[in-house]
Protein backbone atom coordinates (compact mmCIF):
# COMPACT_ATOMS: atom_id res chain seq x y z
CA UNK A 1 0.00 0.00 0.00
CA UNK A 2 1.01 3.37 -0.19
CA UNK A 3 3.91 4.48 2.13
CA UNK A 4 4.83 8.51 1.71
CA UNK A 5 5.51 10.93 4.12
CA UNK A 6 2.82 13.97 4.52
CA UNK A 7 4.71 16.94 2.46
CA UNK A 8 4.83 14.15 -0.62
CA UNK A 9 1.28 12.94 0.24
CA UNK A 10 -0.26 16.59 0.03
CA UNK A 11 1.78 17.23 -3.44
CA UNK A 12 0.62 13.77 -4.64
CA UNK A 13 -3.34 14.96 -4.26
CA UNK A 14 -2.58 18.69 -5.07
CA UNK A 15 -3.34 19.41 -1.37
CA UNK A 16 -1.90 22.19 1.10
CA UNK A 17 -0.84 20.70 4.70
CA UNK A 18 -2.26 23.02 7.20
CA UNK A 19 0.08 24.06 10.69
CA UNK A 20 3.03 23.67 11.41
CA UNK A 21 3.44 19.50 11.23
CA UNK A 22 6.15 17.42 10.87
CA UNK A 23 6.07 17.28 7.27
CA UNK A 24 8.15 13.86 7.50
CA UNK A 25 5.94 12.10 9.57
CA UNK A 26 4.91 8.69 7.29
CA UNK A 27 1.39 7.72 6.44
CA UNK A 28 0.50 3.92 5.60
CA UNK A 29 -2.80 3.05 3.51
CA UNK A 30 -5.66 5.11 2.94
CA UNK A 31 -9.32 4.45 4.27
CA UNK A 32 -12.55 6.17 3.37
CA UNK A 33 -14.71 4.21 6.33
CA UNK A 34 -13.84 5.97 9.74
CA UNK A 35 -15.16 2.84 11.62
CA UNK A 36 -12.09 0.67 10.40
CA UNK A 37 -9.02 3.47 10.74
CA UNK A 38 -5.43 2.01 10.71
CA UNK A 39 -2.88 2.80 12.70
CA UNK A 40 -1.31 5.77 10.75
CA UNK A 41 -3.65 6.15 7.46
CA UNK A 42 -4.54 8.76 5.58
CA UNK A 43 -8.26 9.57 6.32
CA UNK A 44 -10.22 10.42 3.09
CA UNK A 45 -13.71 12.08 4.42
CA UNK A 46 -16.11 11.35 1.22
CA UNK A 47 -19.67 13.14 0.93
CA UNK A 48 -22.98 11.61 -0.10
CA UNK A 49 -26.67 12.25 -0.47
CA UNK A 50 -26.97 11.51 3.49
CA UNK A 51 -23.54 11.29 5.12
CA UNK A 52 -21.05 13.31 5.33
CA UNK A 53 -17.47 11.44 6.15
CA UNK A 54 -15.88 15.02 7.32
CA UNK A 55 -18.16 14.58 10.60
CA UNK A 56 -15.91 11.50 11.79
CA UNK A 57 -12.70 13.27 10.80
CA UNK A 58 -11.56 14.11 14.33
CA UNK A 59 -12.77 10.83 15.51
CA UNK A 60 -10.54 9.45 12.73
CA UNK A 61 -7.37 11.37 14.01
CA UNK A 62 -8.35 10.65 17.74
CA UNK A 63 -8.54 6.53 16.40
CA UNK A 64 -5.27 6.63 15.19
CA UNK A 65 -5.17 7.85 11.64
CA UNK A 66 -1.79 9.44 10.57
CA UNK A 67 -3.45 12.86 8.64
CA UNK A 68 -6.92 13.50 7.42
CA UNK A 69 -8.13 15.33 3.66
CA UNK A 70 -10.66 18.29 4.58
CA UNK A 71 -12.44 19.44 1.95
CA UNK A 72 -12.47 23.48 1.79
CA UNK A 73 -16.01 24.16 1.81
CA UNK A 74 -16.58 21.92 5.14
CA UNK A 75 -15.88 24.30 7.58
CA UNK A 76 -13.23 24.70 10.18
CA UNK A 77 -10.75 21.30 9.90
CA UNK A 78 -9.93 19.47 13.25
CA UNK A 79 -6.87 20.05 15.04
CA UNK A 80 -4.10 17.47 13.71
CA UNK A 81 -2.69 16.53 10.76
CA UNK A 82 -5.05 17.41 8.07
CA UNK A 83 -4.32 18.44 4.33
CA UNK A 84 -6.86 20.39 2.97
CA UNK A 85 -7.81 20.29 -0.72
CA UNK A 86 -10.73 21.52 -3.24
CA UNK A 87 -12.54 18.42 -3.63
CA UNK A 88 -11.76 15.58 -1.14
CA UNK A 89 -13.01 12.59 -4.06
CA UNK A 90 -10.48 14.25 -6.69
CA UNK A 91 -7.76 14.29 -3.87
CA UNK A 92 -8.51 10.41 -3.72
CA UNK A 93 -7.87 10.28 -7.10
CA UNK A 94 -5.21 12.61 -7.65
CA UNK A 95 -3.56 10.64 -5.16
CA UNK A 96 -3.55 7.35 -6.76
CA UNK A 97 -3.16 8.31 -10.16
CA UNK A 98 0.43 10.20 -8.72
CA UNK A 99 0.87 6.28 -6.75
CA UNK A 100 0.54 4.65 -9.88
CA UNK A 101 2.98 6.95 -11.84
CA UNK A 102 5.40 6.60 -9.22
CA UNK A 103 5.80 2.98 -9.29
CA UNK A 104 6.24 2.34 -12.76
CA UNK A 105 4.14 -0.68 -12.31
CA UNK A 106 2.31 -1.71 -16.04
CA UNK A 107 -1.64 -1.52 -15.75
CA UNK A 108 -3.98 -3.58 -17.69
CA UNK A 109 -7.58 -1.69 -17.63
CA UNK A 110 -10.70 -4.38 -18.40
CA UNK A 111 -14.28 -3.25 -19.26
CA UNK A 112 -17.68 -4.56 -20.88
CA UNK A 113 -21.08 -5.25 -20.56
CA UNK A 114 -20.42 -9.15 -19.28
CA UNK A 115 -17.59 -11.10 -18.32
CA UNK A 116 -15.48 -8.24 -17.08
CA UNK A 117 -14.57 -9.55 -13.90
CA UNK A 118 -14.26 -13.28 -15.52
CA UNK A 119 -11.43 -11.74 -17.68
CA UNK A 120 -10.13 -9.92 -14.85
CA UNK A 121 -9.56 -13.46 -12.90
CA UNK A 122 -8.40 -15.20 -15.66
CA UNK A 123 -5.69 -12.26 -16.32
CA UNK A 124 -4.78 -12.00 -13.23
CA UNK A 125 -3.92 -15.94 -12.46
CA UNK A 126 -2.29 -16.06 -16.01
CA UNK A 127 0.08 -13.14 -15.18
CA UNK A 128 0.82 -14.68 -11.35
CA UNK A 129 3.08 -17.35 -13.28
CA UNK A 130 5.66 -14.47 -13.33
CA UNK A 131 5.29 -11.34 -12.09
CA UNK A 132 3.33 -10.06 -8.80
CA UNK A 133 0.09 -8.50 -9.62
CA UNK A 134 -2.53 -6.67 -7.67
CA UNK A 135 -5.83 -6.80 -8.57
CA UNK A 136 -9.15 -4.91 -7.82
CA UNK A 137 -11.41 -6.92 -5.55
CA UNK A 138 -14.99 -7.49 -5.38
CA UNK A 139 -17.29 -4.47 -6.87
CA UNK A 140 -14.29 -1.68 -6.36
CA UNK A 141 -14.27 -0.85 -9.98
CA UNK A 142 -15.85 2.93 -9.99
CA UNK A 143 -14.82 6.26 -8.97
CA UNK A 144 -13.90 5.30 -5.50
CA UNK A 145 -13.01 2.15 -5.81
CA UNK A 146 -10.85 1.86 -8.11
CA UNK A 147 -8.34 4.55 -6.38
CA UNK A 148 -8.49 2.47 -3.42
CA UNK A 149 -7.72 -0.72 -5.36
CA UNK A 150 -4.65 1.31 -6.82
CA UNK A 151 -3.88 2.63 -3.01
CA UNK A 152 -3.99 -0.44 -1.23
CA UNK A 153 -1.44 -2.21 -3.97
CA UNK A 154 1.90 -3.87 -2.70
CA UNK A 155 5.04 -1.40 -3.30
CA UNK A 156 6.42 -4.24 -4.78
CA UNK A 157 3.79 -4.98 -7.40
CA UNK A 158 4.66 -5.33 -10.80
CA UNK A 159 1.71 -5.58 -12.78
CA UNK A 160 -1.92 -4.04 -11.33
CA UNK A 161 -5.06 -5.49 -13.14
CA UNK A 162 -8.00 -2.76 -12.89
CA UNK A 163 -11.70 -3.72 -13.43
CA UNK A 164 -13.93 -0.32 -14.57
CA UNK A 165 -17.53 -0.23 -14.64
CA UNK A 166 -19.89 2.68 -15.71
CA UNK A 167 -23.28 3.19 -15.52
CA UNK A 168 -22.71 6.33 -17.69
CA UNK A 169 -20.53 8.46 -19.97
CA UNK A 170 -17.39 9.62 -19.26
CA UNK A 171 -17.20 7.32 -16.61
CA UNK A 172 -14.48 5.05 -17.19
CA UNK A 173 -12.98 7.61 -19.64
CA UNK A 174 -12.00 9.19 -15.57
CA UNK A 175 -10.96 5.53 -14.53
CA UNK A 176 -8.80 5.57 -17.57
CA UNK A 177 -7.20 9.06 -16.93
CA UNK A 178 -6.48 7.75 -13.16
CA UNK A 179 -5.15 4.44 -14.31
CA UNK A 180 -3.04 5.26 -17.69
CA UNK A 181 -3.52 1.82 -18.78
CA UNK A 182 -0.91 -0.20 -20.72
CA UNK A 183 -3.28 -2.58 -21.74
CA UNK A 184 -6.92 -2.05 -22.41
CA UNK A 185 -9.83 -4.63 -22.90
CA UNK A 186 -13.03 -4.40 -23.89
CA UNK A 187 -15.04 -7.65 -23.35
CA UNK A 188 -18.06 -7.19 -25.30
CA UNK A 189 -20.85 -4.67 -25.50
CA UNK A 190 -24.30 -6.20 -24.36
CA UNK A 191 -27.35 -4.21 -23.24
CA UNK A 192 -26.65 -3.34 -19.55
CA UNK A 193 -27.32 0.26 -18.78
CA UNK A 194 -29.88 0.93 -21.76
CA UNK A 195 -31.87 2.76 -18.67
CA UNK A 196 -28.82 5.47 -18.40
CA UNK A 197 -27.88 5.42 -22.15
CA UNK A 198 -30.42 4.68 -24.81
CA UNK A 199 -28.91 2.91 -27.01
CA UNK A 200 -25.77 0.00 -27.95
CA UNK A 201 -24.31 2.83 -29.58
CA UNK A 202 -23.95 4.62 -26.30
CA UNK A 203 -22.98 2.00 -24.98
CA UNK A 204 -20.11 0.79 -26.78
CA UNK A 205 -18.83 4.61 -27.12
CA UNK A 206 -18.92 4.24 -22.91
CA UNK A 207 -16.90 1.13 -23.52
CA UNK A 208 -14.63 2.42 -25.83
CA UNK A 209 -13.73 5.43 -23.32
CA UNK A 210 -11.16 3.43 -21.70
CA UNK A 211 -8.69 3.87 -24.38
CA UNK A 212 -8.93 7.69 -23.58
CA UNK A 213 -6.11 6.93 -21.27
CA UNK A 214 -4.10 4.61 -22.68
CA UNK A 215 -0.35 5.07 -22.95
CA UNK A 216 0.56 5.95 -26.44
CA UNK A 217 1.71 2.58 -27.94
CA UNK A 218 -0.48 1.03 -25.82
CA UNK A 219 -2.46 -2.54 -26.33
CA UNK A 220 -5.95 -2.60 -27.10
CA UNK A 221 -7.97 -5.56 -26.86
CA UNK A 222 -11.66 -5.93 -27.84
CA UNK A 223 -14.40 -8.31 -29.11
CA UNK A 224 -14.56 -8.22 -32.66
CA UNK A 225 -17.35 -9.92 -33.76
CA UNK A 226 -18.90 -6.74 -32.58
CA UNK A 227 -19.38 -4.14 -34.90
CA UNK A 228 -20.13 -1.20 -32.43
CA UNK A 229 -16.85 -1.24 -31.39
CA UNK A 230 -15.23 -1.26 -34.86
CA UNK A 231 -17.88 1.74 -35.80
CA UNK A 232 -16.97 3.65 -32.27
CA UNK A 233 -13.48 3.19 -32.90
CA UNK A 234 -13.23 4.62 -36.57
CA UNK A 235 -15.32 7.67 -35.05
CA UNK A 236 -13.49 11.17 -34.94
CA UNK A 237 -14.85 12.11 -31.36
CA UNK A 238 -12.91 8.79 -29.66
CA UNK A 239 -9.81 9.91 -27.95
CA UNK A 240 -6.98 7.28 -28.75
CA UNK A 241 -3.60 7.25 -27.91
CA UNK A 242 -0.82 7.73 -30.39
CA UNK A 243 0.68 4.46 -32.15
CA UNK A 244 -2.39 2.51 -30.95
CA UNK A 245 -1.92 -0.95 -31.24
CA UNK A 246 -5.13 -3.65 -31.65
CA UNK A 247 -5.77 -7.15 -30.97
CA UNK A 248 -9.07 -8.70 -31.79
CA UNK A 249 -10.83 -11.82 -30.11
CA UNK A 250 -14.26 -13.56 -30.90
CA UNK A 251 -15.80 -16.17 -32.71
CA UNK A 252 -15.05 -14.82 -36.02
CA UNK A 253 -12.55 -15.87 -38.34
CA UNK A 254 -11.40 -12.64 -39.31
CA UNK A 255 -10.47 -11.72 -35.70
CA UNK A 256 -6.68 -12.01 -34.77
CA UNK A 257 -7.67 -15.23 -32.14
CA UNK A 258 -10.85 -17.08 -32.55
CA UNK A 259 -11.22 -21.12 -31.22
CA UNK A 260 -10.89 -23.36 -33.94
CA UNK A 261 -11.95 -26.50 -31.46
CA UNK A 262 -13.93 -26.82 -28.32
CA UNK A 263 -14.87 -29.94 -26.07
CA UNK A 264 -17.05 -29.91 -23.03
CA UNK A 265 -16.37 -32.20 -20.03
CA UNK A 266 -18.37 -32.41 -16.59
CA UNK A 267 -16.24 -29.10 -14.97
CA UNK A 268 -14.76 -26.87 -17.89
CA UNK A 269 -14.00 -26.99 -21.55
CA UNK A 270 -10.99 -27.95 -23.53
CA UNK A 271 -9.96 -25.55 -26.41
CA UNK A 272 -8.10 -24.42 -28.99
CA UNK A 273 -7.81 -21.94 -31.17
CA UNK A 274 -6.02 -19.85 -34.37
CA UNK A 275 -3.30 -18.27 -32.27
CA UNK A 276 -3.35 -21.41 -29.86
CA UNK A 277 -3.30 -24.59 -32.00
CA UNK A 278 -1.44 -28.70 -30.84
CA UNK A 279 -2.52 -29.49 -27.59
CA UNK A 280 -5.70 -28.01 -26.33
CA UNK A 281 -6.07 -25.69 -23.39
CA UNK A 282 -8.16 -26.87 -20.14
CA UNK A 283 -10.33 -24.09 -18.91
CA UNK A 284 -11.95 -24.91 -15.67
CA UNK A 285 -14.96 -22.86 -16.63
CA UNK A 286 -18.17 -23.91 -18.10
CA UNK A 287 -19.29 -22.36 -21.58
CA UNK A 288 -18.41 -21.46 -25.10
CA UNK A 289 -18.69 -17.67 -23.80
CA UNK A 290 -15.61 -18.28 -20.93
CA UNK A 291 -13.78 -19.49 -23.87
CA UNK A 292 -13.89 -16.31 -26.23
CA UNK A 293 -13.28 -14.67 -22.80
CA UNK A 294 -10.00 -16.81 -21.96
CA UNK A 295 -9.01 -15.44 -25.68
CA UNK A 296 -9.29 -11.98 -24.35
CA UNK A 297 -7.35 -13.06 -21.05
CA UNK A 298 -4.62 -15.19 -23.35
CA UNK A 299 -4.16 -12.24 -25.27
CA UNK A 300 -3.20 -10.06 -22.48
CA UNK A 301 -0.80 -12.73 -21.29
CA UNK A 302 1.19 -13.31 -24.47
CA UNK A 303 1.84 -9.11 -24.38
CA UNK A 304 3.89 -9.86 -21.11
CA UNK A 305 5.82 -12.93 -22.35
CA UNK A 306 3.83 -15.73 -20.72
CA UNK A 307 4.65 -18.80 -21.80
CA UNK A 308 2.73 -21.84 -22.62
CA UNK A 309 3.32 -23.65 -19.51
CA UNK A 310 2.54 -20.79 -17.68
CA UNK A 311 -0.86 -20.70 -19.46
CA UNK A 312 -1.75 -23.94 -18.38
CA UNK A 313 -0.53 -23.45 -14.56
CA UNK A 314 -2.17 -20.48 -14.79
CA UNK A 315 -5.88 -21.65 -15.83
CA UNK A 316 -5.46 -24.79 -13.79
CA UNK A 317 -5.16 -22.57 -10.75
CA UNK A 318 -8.08 -20.34 -11.68
CA UNK A 319 -9.87 -19.24 -8.83
CA UNK A 320 -13.04 -16.69 -9.75
CA UNK A 321 -14.89 -13.81 -8.24
CA UNK A 322 -18.13 -15.71 -6.58
CA UNK A 323 -21.84 -16.40 -7.90
CA UNK A 324 -20.72 -16.07 -11.60
CA UNK A 325 -21.19 -19.62 -13.17
CA UNK A 326 -20.37 -21.22 -9.44
CA UNK A 327 -20.22 -24.72 -10.18
CA UNK A 328 -21.89 -26.68 -6.68
CA UNK A 329 -22.59 -29.96 -6.33
CA UNK A 330 -24.69 -30.44 -2.81
CA UNK A 331 -25.01 -33.32 -0.52
CA UNK A 332 -28.07 -34.29 -2.36
CA UNK A 333 -26.43 -34.68 -5.70
CA UNK A 334 -28.01 -32.10 -7.15
CA UNK A 335 -25.91 -29.32 -9.32
CA UNK A 336 -26.48 -25.77 -8.81
CA UNK A 337 -25.15 -23.35 -11.35
CA UNK A 338 -24.94 -20.29 -9.14
CA UNK A 339 -24.56 -17.00 -11.71
CA UNK A 340 -26.61 -14.58 -9.67
CA UNK A 341 -24.51 -11.94 -9.50
CA UNK A 342 -25.80 -9.78 -12.40
CA UNK A 343 -28.09 -10.40 -15.76
CA UNK A 344 -28.24 -9.07 -18.89
CA UNK A 345 -30.00 -10.57 -21.99
CA UNK A 346 -26.28 -10.99 -23.27
CA UNK A 347 -25.26 -13.34 -20.23
CA UNK A 348 -28.41 -14.75 -19.61
CA UNK A 349 -28.39 -16.41 -23.36
CA UNK A 350 -24.82 -17.58 -22.63
CA UNK A 351 -26.00 -18.99 -19.25
CA UNK A 352 -29.00 -21.22 -20.77
CA UNK A 353 -26.05 -22.07 -23.42
CA UNK A 354 -24.02 -23.51 -20.46
CA UNK A 355 -27.00 -25.39 -18.99
CA UNK A 356 -27.80 -26.75 -22.23
CA UNK A 357 -24.47 -28.36 -22.88
CA UNK A 358 -24.80 -30.06 -19.67
CA UNK A 359 -25.33 -33.54 -20.91
CA UNK A 360 -25.97 -36.54 -18.83
CA UNK A 361 -28.27 -35.04 -16.01
CA UNK A 362 -31.68 -36.04 -15.24
CA UNK A 363 -33.00 -32.62 -15.64
CA UNK A 364 -31.78 -29.34 -16.75
CA UNK A 365 -34.06 -26.21 -14.64
CA UNK A 366 -33.45 -22.88 -15.02
CA UNK A 367 -34.37 -20.32 -12.27
CA UNK A 368 -34.51 -17.07 -14.13
CA UNK A 369 -35.26 -13.71 -12.78
CA UNK A 370 -35.74 -10.20 -13.79
CA UNK A 371 -33.00 -8.33 -16.01
CA UNK A 372 -32.93 -4.74 -14.47
CA UNK A 373 -31.68 -1.31 -15.90
CA UNK A 374 -32.58 -2.41 -19.70
CA UNK A 375 -34.97 0.71 -20.35
CA UNK A 376 -37.98 1.11 -22.38
CA UNK A 377 -37.47 -2.14 -24.63
CA UNK A 378 -37.77 -4.14 -20.82
CA UNK A 379 -40.96 -6.48 -22.15
CA UNK A 380 -39.33 -6.95 -25.06
CA UNK A 381 -35.84 -8.12 -24.13
CA UNK A 382 -37.26 -10.42 -21.44
CA UNK A 383 -39.82 -11.80 -24.11
CA UNK A 384 -36.86 -12.34 -25.96
CA UNK A 385 -35.74 -14.75 -23.08
CA UNK A 386 -38.19 -16.59 -23.27
CA UNK A 387 -38.51 -17.61 -26.71
CA UNK A 388 -34.59 -18.52 -26.65
CA UNK A 389 -36.10 -21.42 -24.61
CA UNK A 390 -36.53 -24.72 -26.50
CA UNK A 391 -37.93 -28.37 -24.97
CA UNK A 392 -34.48 -30.07 -26.15
CA UNK A 393 -32.37 -27.59 -24.25
CA UNK A 394 -34.24 -27.31 -21.28
CA UNK A 395 -36.55 -29.18 -18.99
CA UNK A 396 -38.10 -27.06 -16.81
CA UNK A 397 -38.77 -22.98 -16.48
CA UNK A 398 -38.81 -21.32 -12.76
CA UNK A 399 -39.09 -17.43 -13.35
CA UNK A 400 -38.92 -14.65 -10.86
CA UNK A 401 -40.36 -11.12 -10.35
CA UNK A 402 -42.74 -8.53 -12.31
CA UNK A 403 -40.59 -8.20 -15.40
CA UNK A 404 -40.08 -12.32 -15.85
CA UNK A 405 -43.39 -13.21 -15.86
CA UNK A 406 -42.95 -11.72 -19.75
CA UNK A 407 -39.84 -14.86 -19.68
CA UNK A 408 -42.79 -17.60 -18.57
CA UNK A 409 -45.64 -16.17 -21.15
CA UNK A 410 -43.12 -16.35 -24.11
CA UNK A 411 -41.43 -19.81 -23.00
CA UNK A 412 -44.70 -21.62 -22.71
CA UNK A 413 -45.47 -21.22 -26.26
CA UNK A 414 -42.53 -22.82 -26.72
CA UNK A 415 -42.49 -25.81 -24.14
CA UNK A 416 -44.63 -28.63 -22.88
CA UNK A 417 -47.49 -27.83 -20.50
CA UNK A 418 -46.76 -27.53 -17.04
CA UNK A 419 -42.76 -26.67 -17.27
CA UNK A 420 -42.82 -23.58 -17.14
CA UNK A 421 -43.84 -21.64 -13.66
CA UNK A 422 -44.13 -17.84 -12.87
CA UNK A 423 -43.67 -16.43 -9.33
CA UNK A 424 -43.70 -12.63 -8.07
CA UNK A 425 -43.11 -14.33 -4.39
CA UNK A 426 -39.40 -15.55 -3.46
CA UNK A 427 -40.14 -17.90 -1.04
CA UNK A 428 -43.35 -19.41 -2.86
CA UNK A 429 -40.78 -20.25 -5.86
CA UNK A 430 -37.62 -21.44 -3.37
CA UNK A 431 -40.78 -23.84 -2.02
CA UNK A 432 -42.04 -24.89 -6.09
CA UNK A 433 -38.02 -25.42 -7.13
CA UNK A 434 -36.97 -27.16 -3.58
CA UNK A 435 -40.35 -29.22 -3.76
CA UNK A 436 -39.41 -30.54 -7.07
CA UNK A 437 -35.16 -30.92 -7.81
CA UNK A 438 -34.23 -34.55 -7.03
CA UNK A 439 -30.75 -36.58 -7.81
CA UNK A 440 -29.02 -35.60 -10.89
CA UNK A 441 -31.01 -32.36 -11.78
CA UNK A 442 -29.17 -29.03 -12.74
CA UNK A 443 -29.82 -26.15 -11.63
CA UNK A 444 -28.91 -22.52 -13.09
CA UNK A 445 -30.05 -19.60 -11.41
CA UNK A 446 -29.05 -16.52 -13.09
CA UNK A 447 -30.88 -12.86 -12.39
CA UNK A 448 -29.44 -9.47 -11.95
CA UNK A 449 -28.18 -8.18 -8.43
CA UNK A 450 -30.81 -7.24 -6.97
CA UNK A 451 -33.32 -9.94 -7.17
CA UNK A 452 -31.11 -11.79 -4.93
CA UNK A 453 -31.71 -15.24 -5.91
CA UNK A 454 -28.87 -16.53 -4.07
CA UNK A 455 -31.34 -17.38 -1.79
CA UNK A 456 -32.54 -19.99 -4.09
CA UNK A 457 -28.98 -21.43 -4.28
CA UNK A 458 -28.67 -21.47 -0.49
CA UNK A 459 -32.32 -22.93 -0.18
CA UNK A 460 -30.65 -25.64 -2.75
CA UNK A 461 -27.79 -26.42 -0.49
CA UNK A 462 -29.73 -26.70 2.51
CA UNK A 463 -32.09 -29.21 1.14
CA UNK A 464 -32.87 -32.30 3.71
CA UNK A 465 -34.48 -34.45 1.58
CA UNK A 466 -37.24 -34.51 -0.97
CA UNK A 467 -39.46 -35.47 -3.51
CA UNK A 468 -37.49 -38.42 -5.57
CA UNK A 469 -35.35 -38.85 -1.80
CA UNK A 470 -33.91 -35.17 -1.60
CA UNK A 471 -37.27 -33.49 0.03
CA UNK A 472 -39.82 -34.83 2.58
Amino acid sequence: MIHTNLRSTAEMCGGALMRNHDEETMIQGVCTDSRKIQKGCLYVPLAGERFDGHDFAAQALADGAGAVLWQRDRGTPPDGSVIMVDDTLAALQSLASSYLGQSGVKVVGITGSNGKTTVKDMVTSLLETRYRVHKTQGNFNNQIGLPLTVLAMPEDTEIVVLEMGMSGRHEIELLSSIARPDVAVITNVGEAHLLQLGSREEIARAKMEIISGLKPGGLLVYHGDEPLLHQVLGEPATLKPEDLNIFTFGTGDRNDDYPTGMMFHARGMIFTSSRHAGEGISLPLLGRHNVVNALAALAVARHFGINDDQIRQGLTGLKLTSMRIECIETVHGVTVLNDAYNASPMSVKAALDVLADMKGYRRRIAVLGDMLELGSGERDFHAEIGNYLSPERIDLVYTYGPLSLHVAEAAKSRLPEGRVQAFTDKERLIDAVCGEVSEKDVVLVKASRGMKLEDVVEALKSLTGGKNDVRG
